[in-house]
């Protein structure tokens, strides 16, 4: 039997189709795209299968008839015309500086103009735009198909520079704007990126896009269903749970909890990420392959600038206009790790159109998690697998004395001049600390009284943990009793650990612990 040809790293439509890879038919969606509008934009996380829509859509307006045979859209498609197409792909630079910009728009730009002429008059970017797409259409005598990938790339590179951003985007909006002053020349455009930059940003005039982000219609076009994973990968799934040597259905369960999840709509079905799932069938191994390719170090940037609280960050409550769009001059980051993946709908209520949102699956919230670490603390990223190891033993062996010496080790040597509120940095460590642990833990944040209560249990043990800012371990431990944190567990045969711990500004770490066993 002939092996599958899966197409990982793989963006190229007719390359797919011409030598054999698996391709899951997105083509009908493709094909209600074309028909039912002209401007679209379409947000979806990097490695989500947003340059295979492009690639499928140049394809299509190419009029190249025969790769689609067997598609949805060889049964639905019969003229077949040929367009001319601008393809823009900004996902190959770095942007560093304003120059990196200019000169892939103006490379793209001469080679256009190599093919539909140019003219002298056209001196900015933008007129030269203009200009390439009129002569397009008069010369081949069809509108234009506008495509461009990974628009944002430059404004995300630069989340941390104002000045830069303001640069980037001033150049930006009079080029995106040619969209819609040469509307009469363009017969289809879309533009697909990680992030919406709104209000004063690219967009603010670009009101004739229709935003497919968060429409219902339009949730499977990027991504993989579960309806879709058994129909193409049905014998894959098989051979998949016979390697590891699990049943099918527990096969099954497990992809979804590691690689499902994403909501783009409220009260729509979950998608897979199709790279950590065409990963897994590669190598018949479950891990982390999403994480593997990088995790954009914009995100971490944005949430130390920010001071924010990483607790909040995964029970955040907002609305669609906080998803939809983001607004650089903002210190909210929740749009911008949203809208990147990292987050998901989860919940959605209509009465007040709230949506909450968390992590979308096991891949995400471990990965993200464990990334995190070496940014709050002094441990190296090589370290801090070796590190939570420890910590896991230390818990399971109810050694909370050396638990303890060992998360103060994570408070030390932090270059605390960059941390501007350190009752939050506590706060992240731990954090991050209990969630890579990887038990059954309970945290509730009291941030305005500078606390953290946290239940954590194992198969042997409790631990109900009491966090003090200024105070004293003993307080701590005094307000276990005083508050009866442990009369849930008065039944329980595990032995009870009650430990207070007090955190000082003067010392900028763990001060003093205290520790009582039942």
């Amino acid at each position: 039997m002939m092996e599958t040809l899966y197409p990982i790293g793989i963006q190229n439509f007719e390359k797919i189709r011409k030598e054999g890879y698996l391709y899951i038919d997105k083509t009908a969606l493709v094909y209600r795209l074309a028909k039912t509008g002209s401007y679209y934009f379409l947000s979806r996380p990097r490695r989500f299968g947003k340059s295979l829509l492009i690639s499928t859509l140049e394809a299509y307006f190419q009029g190249k008839k025969e790769l689609f045979e067997g598609l949805a859209m060889e049964r639905l498609e019969k003229d077949w015309v040929k367009y001319p197409i601008l393809h823009l792909d900004l996902n190959i630079s770095q942007y560093s500086s304003q120059k990196d910009l200019e000169d892939i728009l103006n490379r793209n730009l001469v080679a256009w103009e190599n093919l539909y002429g140019a003219d002298p008059a056209e001196r900015s970017l933008a007129l030269r735009f203009a200009g390439i797409i009129q002569r397009a259409c008069e010369k081949t005598g069809q509108r234009v198909v506008i495509l461009v990938d990974e628009y944002d790339k430059p404004l995300l590179q630069n989340l941390h520079d104002e000045a830069m951003q303001t640069e980037l985007r001033n150049m930006l909006k009079p080029f995106y704007g040619v969209l819609k002053t040469m509307d009469g020349c363009i017969k289809f455009a879309l533009l697909t990126g990680v992030t919406k930059f709104g209000k004063v940003s690219v967009f603010s005039d670009l009101n004739n896009l229709m935003d497919i982000s968060m429409d219902d219609r339009y949730v499977e076009i990027c991504g993989i269903t579960e309806e879709e994973i058994h129909t193409y990968l049905e014998k894959e799934l098989q051979g998949l749970a016979s390697r590891q040597k699990v049943s099918y259905e527990e096969m099954c369960l497990e992809l979804k909890k590691r690689y499902d999840g994403y909501h783009f709509v409220e009260n729509s079905i979950g998608m897979y990420n199709p790279f950590s799932l065409l990963n897994t069938f590669a190598k018949k191994k479950l891990s982390d392959y999403w994480f593997e390719t990088g995790t954009p170090s914009y995100l971490v940037e944005l949430l130390k600038r920010t001071d924010y609280n990483l607790y909040d960050m995964a029970h955040t409550q907002t609305n669609a206009d906080v998803l939809n769009s983001i607004d650089i001059v903002s210190r909210n980051p929740i749009p911008v790790i949203y809208q990147s993946g990292y987050l998901t709908i989860k919940e959605y209520d209509p009465e007040f159109q709230i949506y909450t949102l968390g992590f979308p699956n096991q891949e995400v919230e471990e990965g993200f998690v464990r990334y995190l670490l070496p940014y709050y603390s002094s441990i190296t990223a090589v370290d801090s697998t070796f590190e939570i190891q420890k910590f896991i033993k230390e818990i399971r062996m109810g050694d909370a004395e050396a638990f303890f010496a060992r998360l103060q080790s994570f408070f030390a040597d932090t270059p605390y001049e960059l941390i501007r509120n350190l009752e939050v940095h506590y706060q992240n460590v731990l954090f991050i600390v209990f969630k890579l642990v990887g038990f059954y833990v309970k945290t509730e944040y009291h941030t305005s009284r500078g606390r953290i209560d946290l239940v954590l249990q194992t198969d042997r043990y409790i631990y109900i943990m009491e966090f003090k800012l200024n105070g004293t371990a003993e307080e701590a431990l005094q307000q276990i009793e005083d508050k009866q944190y442990a009369l849930p567990f008065a039944s329980d045969t595990r032995t009870l650990f009650r430990i207070g711990v007090n955190f000082s500004n003067e010392t900028r770490n763990i001060d003093t612990w205290k520790i009582q066993t039942t």
